[in-house]
């Protein structure tokens, strides 16, 4: 069932049709934020605007409450649909035109009063709003600048924003949409043109990193304003970020993982997000995936792309063509170190910065802290504990003083073996001592007492 309606934002009326006009609020909630769940691009970080004492909320960092469900996904915010009608028929979407779906459309002040009710029950921190393509895209992008300028003008909401912006729309609404949220992203949706072209037909990557590469120069721009003109409105503060569904096309981890870093060079992303690729619509053209979505593959790809953006990796280290997918047995960090004993063991009081951050157990925090530490004392393994560092991770890669904690063999198979199962892995006693069964795999002489200079032959893989 659908009905007129119009949209007042200030700045003129538009006339649209509204899906689903005879639901109650609480039945267009349980439709389009069920519609909205498989857009895990939301995280509401990067902006530190305070409280003004005229609106309601803020955005600094204590005020944003971070929750996650069972699979790690961000749910601190509202997280909803403007609508879940499309004009489009992406096979892997479930709100495509052809799918016969219950249809539901909020009304700005319904989004508004939403938001503002969720807020004052202290249920939620911010919004996040994408929207199904209705009309055209820039009627759907207009639909959604106008309900963020009422909730910032007459609600006088003052919390985080993220919105979806909708490729194809015309650039001066992207632009100003920009000035009125936190953060935007334009969802690649598939790695390849040639996936968008099987799969989602009437999407195009052209259409789609146009706005992306408006934003962007808007976002530097602003921040050039900004030096000039102290109280210059802010565009976009918290960035721009996109998605990637895996697994719904065949690219390789190799592929992703350059397009990723592409996206990071070229656009200054804030994040690249990786959706397990879910088989909602059933689609012929849509792999089957009888094992289930592929969701150890998405944490391989987060963990890769963590070391892109704060590690000093690049794409071409962790992947290559003979090996175009990560190791489902070892995270990318540890398969990197493997694949690369010729650079161990790392002395921890003596390597620089970089090559800390390639240790695994090592991340970035605990590293900054063994820099700084170092440069009063000498550091132990006990230290490294104190610090932060994963020692069960790290023992393999490490020497505190030249000495390794363990005698352990710089071996490929000898360290996997080590890593993965958990019967063969170093434990840890109270007292700081090892202690497990010995295998047939293992030195006969591996249990026995090691001298010192026995120690330093184990440094340098003799033992």
């Amino acid at each position: 069932m659908r009905r007129g309606g119009t949209v007042d934002g200030g700045a003129g009326k538009v006339e649209y049709l509204i899906a689903g006009a005879g639901m109650s609020l609480t039945e267009k909630l349980e439709v389009l934020t069920d519609a909205a769940k498989y857009d895990v691009a939301c995280t509401s970080s990067g902006v530190e605007r305070k409280g003004n004492g005229r609106s309601i909320g803020n955005c600094v960092a204590a005020g944003i409450c971070h929750s996650f469900s069972g699979d790690g996904r961000c749910i601190s915010l509202l997280k909803i649909l403007l609508t879940n009608e499309c004009i489009y028929d992406c096979k892997y979407c479930r709100n495509r035109c052809s799918n016969d779906i219950p249809r539901a459309t909020f009304t700005p002040e319904e989004v508004c009063t939403l938001t503002m009710e969720f807020y004052r029950r202290n249920y939620i921190e911010g919004l996040f709003l994408s929207s199904g393509i209705i009309k055209n895209p820039t009627f759907t992008m207009e639909l959604i600048c106008r309900t963020i300028w009422l909730l910032r003008n007459r609600y006088h909401f003052n919390g985080y924003v993220h919105v979806k912006g909708i490729p194809g729309a015309a650039p001066e609404v992207i632009e100003q949409t920009g000035f009125l949220v936190d953060r935007m992203s334009v969802n690649l949706e598939l790695p390849t043109a040639e996936g968008l072209r099987v799969l989602a037909p009437n999407k195009h990557r052209k259409n789609i990193l146009t706005p992306m590469r408006q934003i962007q120069n808007g976002i530097q721009s602003n921040r050039n304003d900004l030096v000039l003109y102290r109280n210059a409105p802010r565009f976009v503060a918290g960035g721009q970020s996109t998605q990637m569904i895996i697994g719904a096309t065949p690219e390789s981890d190799y592929h992703i993982i350059n397009v990723a870093e592409g996206l990071y060079q070229k656009f200054g992303l804030k994040r690249v997000f990786y959706s397990a690729f879910v088989n909602v619509t059933g689609d012929k053209n849509l792999p089957a995936l009888p094992g289930g979505p592929p969701l150890l593959r998405e944490h391989r790809l987060y963990q890769a792309d963590w070391l892109l953006r704060f590690y000093g990796f690049r794409a071409e280290e962790l992947l290559d063509e003979k090996r175009p997918f990560f190791n489902v047995m070892l995270d990318p960090k540890e398969d990197w170190a493997v694949r690369h004993l010729e650079q161990f063991p790392v002395e921890i009081n003596r390597a620089p910065m970089e090559m800390l951050l390639r240790v695994p157990g090592v991340g970035v925090k605990s590293a900054q802290r063994i820099v700084a530490a170092r440069r009063s004392a000498n550091l132990s393994f006990g230290d490294l504990k104190k610090i932060g560092v994963v020692l069960k991770r790290a023992i393999y890669f490490i020497t505190c003083n030249g000495r390794m904690m363990y005698p352990v063999k710089l071996d490929e198979d000898y360290i996997v073996r080590h890593l993965t199962d958990k019967k063969e892995r170093i434990q840890f006693g109270s007292d700081g001592m090892s202690y497990r069964q010995i295998s047939l795999f293992d030195d006969e002489n591996f249990m026995r007492p090691v001298s010192a200079a026995e120690h330093l032959q184990a440094a340098v893989g003799v033992i």
